[in-house]
């Protein structure tokens, strides 16, 4: 099934979805005046079908960059709007169960209770609008929980900076510092000025050298136009090393069949690598050498389990790499670690990846991080080991759908390589 047709699909459910809301609110809201139920209805379905044009502009139409900031808005009223849906339809689903259990046991006279019920002198308010109105209250939660998500969370970078032990290190690396950032997602921004504000605090930290594991776009190499003079200023001494993501192959615009304008995207996203000055690693190796010494800085295409595109090839990354005595993976997607790093490659010591976002929402101190993304990667956020292979998991510089963050945010990783 096409993106279209999912799509219109949804469109039509959303709409249904709706119509479900509206008349509940409606039976609620008995009191009011033809005139105001005809202005509610007026700016219920005007704001509806507009959210829906606007998603469907956003993905079909190319849009100038000037207009971006519009869509973000678009896009994002949308989602916001539909959290707040979707929580409040439980509360009308139990409204309309117990009144199908009343019916059944014969409480509902002729059957014309609806979402309303008489109120008797001892009861202000009937079963019906107190379910519901209590959905409205509740439905504000999410709404400004997300909002505020919004307005101080997408940008609200945080630098972790934590040691990686790494016991067959070369003496001439001991006590570098590897800066890493991770999906960066430029489609996504909206606020210029505050991005280039986390690339200062990352070279505040003056890392020897830097990765960044994949995703630099949502699907266009054009998104990058308006930041490419920004993260071109992302520099290091010893070189700045990337990869590819999921989202930079134009699989969600152009479809996974390959066609000439995909390739051409995907060369452009190549380009912008090679001009921002970063060693793009695509199922290669470089060898890094400091004072006579050397370690190995492997990069693979993007691997992921499930539907996710397996374009890695570790046998060509790790291909005459036997004699290096530290071997660093960059992988996008943190599944590659325990579906095939870990089984078949332990020459690896350490892997670096994003990918997951932390869902953009969740809890993340010191001591203790949780997220909903826990139940789908075994691995989704900081630092996991087994044996001796570690794994880092960098929770994203940008973020994509949600134009937030709530909890989980975006990361600086700063790690001081050492021996012991």
């Amino acid at each position: 099934m096409g993106r279209l047709s999912v799509l219109i699909i949804l469109s039509v459910f959303i709409l249904v979805f709706d119509y479900y809301c509206y008349r509940a609110i409606l039976t609620v809201f008995k009191s009011w005046k033809s005139k105001t139920k005809r202005l509610f209805a007026i700016v219920w379905w005007s704001y509806s079908i507009f959210l829906i044009i606007g998603v469907f502009v956003s993905i079909f139409i190319t849009i100038p960059s000037v207009y971006l900031g519009i869509r973000s808005i678009v896009l994002v009223a949308f989602f916001l709007t539909l959290a707040c849906k979707i929580v409040f339809l439980p509360f009308l689903v139990i409204d309309d169960l117990r009144r199908v259990f009343l019916k059944t046991k014969g409480l509902v006279a002729n059957g014309k209770e609806k979402h309303t019920q008489t109120v008797s002198p001892s009861e202000p308010i009937s079963r019906s609008a107190f379910l519901i109105k209590a959905g409205l209250v509740t439905a504000a939660v999410p709404l400004t929980s997300l909002s505020w998500g919004i307005a101080t969370g997408a940008y609200d970078y945080q630098v972790i900076r934590r040691p990686l032990i790494l016991p067959n290190l070369p003496s001439a690396f001991e006590g570098m510092k590897l800066g890493q950032i991770s999906d960066i997602h430029s489609g996504s921004f909206y606020n210029p000025r505050a991005v280039r504000g986390g690339i200062d605090m990352l070279l505040a930290e003056k890392p020897d050298l830097i990765f960044f594991t994949g995703d630099l776009v949502n699907d266009m190499a054009t998104e990058m136009r308006d930041y490419q003079d920004m993260f071109s200023k992302v520099k290091a001494p010893l070189g700045v090393y990337s990869s590819l993501g999921n989202h930079d192959y134009g699989d969600y615009h152009f479809g996974k069949e390959g066609s000439p304008e995909k390739a051409r995207n995907l060369q452009n996203v190549i380009k912008t690598h090679e001009l921002l000055g970063w060693n793009l690693l695509m199922n290669e190796h470089k060898r890094l050498k400091v004072n006579g010494q050397e370690i190995g800085i492997l990069g693979i295409e993007n691997w992921g389990m499930g539907r996710f595109p397996k374009y890695g090839r570790m046998d060509l990354a790790t291909k005459d790499t036997y004699d290096l005595p530290v071997k660093l993976l960059l992988s996008h997607d943190p599944s590659h670690w325990r579906a095939e790093v870990l089984q078949m490659y332990p020459q690896i010591d350490a892997m670096f990846s994003g990918h997951t976002h932390g869902m953009q929402f969740g809890v993340r101190t010191k001591n203790f991080q949780w997220s909903p993304v826990q139940y789908i990667y075994n691995e989704w956020a900081g630092l996991y080991t087994h044996n001796n292979q570690q794994l880092y998991v960098n929770v994203g510089y940008g973020f994509l759908g949600y134009p937030g963050r709530v909890g989980i945010l975006p990361e600086i990783t700063i790690f001081e390589l050492r021996r012991a």
